[in-house]
């Protein structure tokens, strides 16, 4: 989880505002400090308790498929999606994309399971289950840099949990190839973090 904040906090540095799209309860994005954060999310119950958590500074109930009828044209300096495009199906993933590019000044942010991770519902509306799945490869090539995160693909299984036992220990043998190869190999990464620049 560390890592990640830190990758996140480095893509984020020059962006004082930023849109948290599928921002769900608890979204990582409320320890960077970012002084103007609006949080979105499709499910009431998760808005709900992220605003009685204060994760925050606004938070909106919406379909982050049309960012662009809630918020004005390039409102936010970066939009940021974690662990939410694989929950939509690919027609709709592309929409994401295209949504999130027209309300960005600076930065879309990506991340997301390397290829179809199967998951399911944990209750019943809650938008957990996965429809698509997202490669390494197919990021490159739609303009997105690449990097490779949370260890290697064959340790992680469905909300990228360790799958191998002693977890303590997979969990250690992940975090170390984290930090010696797999940030420069998505391909082989349990989920890729991807971000483009706009002009």
């Amino acid at each position: 989880m560390l890592l990640n904040i830190l990758e996140f906090r480095a893509l984020l540095l020059d962006s004082p505002a930023v849109l948290d799209v599928g921002c769900g309860n608890a979204s990582p994005i409320q320890y960077l400090g970012i002084p103007n954060c609006t949080g979105i999310d499709g499910y009431q119950p998760a808005v709900d308790s992220a605003r009685k958590a204060q994760t925050h500074h606004n938070l909106v109930v919406g379909d982050i498929r049309n960012l662009q009828s809630v918020f004005p044209k390039k409102s936010f300096d970066a939009c940021i999606a974690l662990d939410v495009i694989e929950h939509l199906s690919k027609e709709d993933g592309f929409r994401l994309i295209e949504s999130m590019e027209s309300v960005a000044r600076k930065r879309v942010i990506f991340l997301t399971p390397n290829g179809f991770l199967p998951q399911r519902h944990q209750s019943r509306d809650d938008l957990q289950e996965h429809l698509s799945g997202w490669s390494a490869k197919e990021m490159a090539k739609r303009g997105f840099h690449v990097i490779g995160m949370l260890g290697p693909k064959n340790l992680r299984g469905e909300f990228h949990r360790i799958n191998r036992r002693p977890r303590a220990l997979w969990g250690l043998v992940s975090l170390f190839q984290q930090l010696t190869a797999i940030r420069q190999d998505p391909e082989s990464a349990a989920a890729i973090l991807c971000w483009k620049d706009l002009k």
